[in-house]
């Protein structure tokens, strides 16, 4: 549903001024994302093979969002979903090829919160248009953004430069290939620690789509994370995966010890998600949903269909929790129906932002303080790679692929999705599927000036940055003269 904030945000704006809901009239926001994190596998979300002391203590002292959504199953068009506000059938980026930009007038998080004054920062993986595009984070309300751009240039962490505010920055000792000194994700943790001290004193927004655990899995073998999982009897993929899930979660430990040590613990909201849902990595025989059962609780043998890719349930579940120290009650747990849409409306109303901008989600401030009656959605909706996905309360339908037929899934009764209802309810199946062509638009993508630098930097993840004679894709590079001639 779309609709205009901008009455909810002035009323709200005025409850601030005054004290009315307890809170800072303009908190500092903190959004990290992981990638690829699978819903059951941190340990406040059952996990057991996985260590995250941190995280489950953040979620211990904050709220933990049970029925939270991502945008959509991978990583591109999720943080589109997440940045603008809307879902998948209204943004410009619904591909993962990696470069897609945003339009020039998709607003985001960043420039809805810049506009309220605050000092905005990125650091991570973008994915939402690279280098000579409409869609560079510099463009979209960040004051700086520090990372990767392009996704395939991200599938490295020892690249030979990230980029700052569209400038190369380079990685000492690192050449793509075997020259491996410069681990990227503690220089882009660094950055992202000096933002927060540097504008500690100011309304800040501090978005961190960090890159661990997808990609190469590749962590130093001096992290003190490794040294939990190298002796374990597991496959080294695994032993790896598991060690940069866990380095994650200390570095959000030194982050929230940080808000303390600047005492602004309680003048900040920390949000922690995954960008989209957990992929069945290193599965087996043994581990079928993947060695550390991202889809299925090992404890209660809860299991949800699907994965990363795909628009079952598996492929969109993720962890979010929510911590705010003296305005979010600890303890608590919410099992409301949301997704990645709702964050920007939550993140504006706290802000006292007016969105004149439409979007399809719901402000979540309700719930995170406890009060107020909370507005629900009506119909969520994804779309991915010609699949398509309705849920309506406890309905969901699902069409999986361009050929593939519409299923019907009462998901209280079959979470798993396994039991398919649409011949037995067609009554049902055709409103969702009458909402699903409501909800779609055509896409409309942002443009590049020149490809040439984004290009640039997808070639850097395998070295070649200098050659252009080479096309970089997410599988290995392609030298232009071995591609097929065309036929005309």
């Amino acid at each position: 549903m779309r609709y205009c904030l901008s009455v909810v945000a002035v009323l709200w704006a005025i409850l601030f001024a005054v004290g009315g809901v307890g809170a800072a009239s303009k908190p500092n926001i903190i959004l990290v994302v992981a990638d690829d994190l699978g819903y059951f596998e941190p340990g406040f979300m059952g996990g057991t093979t996985i260590q995250t002391p941190n995280l489950d203590r953040l979620a211990g002292q904050g709220l933990v969002f049970s029925n939270m959504f991502a945008g959509a199953p991978v990583c591109a068009p999720s943080r589109a979903c997440l940045l603008t506000g809307k879902h998948a059938g209204h943004t410009s980026v619904r591909v993962n090829g990696g470069a897609t930009p945003l339009r020039p007038d998709e607003r985001t998080i960043a420039a809805v919160l810049k506009s309220q004054g605050y000092a905005t920062g990125g650091f991570g993986k973008w994915g939402c248009g690279g280098r000579g595009s409409t869609g560079v984070p510099e463009k979209h309300g960040f004051d700086v953004f520090f990372g990767y751009y392009d996704q395939v240039h991200a599938h490295s962490y020892y690249p030979p430069y990230l980029i700052r505010n569209s400038a190369e920055v380079p990685l000492p000792g690192n050449d793509g290939k075997a020259r491996r000194q410069t681990y990227s994700h503690y220089v882009i943790h660094r950055a992202a620690l000096e933002f927060i001290e540097a504008n500690s004193r100011q309304p800040f927004f501090a978005y961190l789509p960090y890159t661990p655990p997808h990609g190469d899995f590749q962590i130093p073998d001096t992290d003190p994370a490794w040294a939990l999982y190298k002796h374990k009897p597991w496959p080294e993929e695994a032993k790896r995966y598991a060690a940069m899930c866990t380095m994650l979660d200390r570095h959000v430990g030194e982050i929230a010890g940080l808000l303390k040590k600047l005492d602004i613990e309680k003048d900040t909201l920390l949000l922690f998600a995954s960008d989209n849902g957990g992929a069945d990595y290193f599965a087996s025989p043994q581990h079928p949903r993947g060695f550390h059962s991202a889809n299925k609780h090992l404890g209660t043998g809860r299991e949800y269909r699907g994965k990363k890719g795909d628009l079952y349930e598996g492929g969109l579940r993720i962890p979010f929790l929510a911590y705010w120290p003296g305005t979010i009650a600890p303890g608590r747990q919410t099992d409301l129906l949301c997704y990645f849409p709702d964050v920007l409306p939550t993140l504006a109303e706290l802000a006292g932002a007016e969105v004149s901008a439409p979007t399809d989600g719901i402000s979540l401030v309700p719930t995170l303080l406890g009060k107020g009656e909370q507005k629900r959605h009506d119909m969520l909706y994804w779309e991915f790679n010609g699949w398509v996905a309705v849920r309506e309360g406890n309905w969901r339908a699902v069409k999986p692929g361009k050929k593939g037929e519409w299923e019907l899934y009462d998901v209280a009764a079959d979470p798993g999705e396994r039991t398919n209802l649409a011949a037995r309810r067609p009554e049902i199946l055709a409103r969702l599927q009458a909402a699903a062509q409501h909800a779609h638009e055509p896409a409309r993508e942002g443009t590049f000036t020149s490809t040439e630098r984004s290009e640039r930097d997808r070639r850097a993840k395998y070295g070649v940055h200098d050659d252009p004679s080479y096309i970089a894709t997410p599988s290995g590079v392609i030298k232009k003269s071995d591609l097929p001639k065309s036929s005309n």
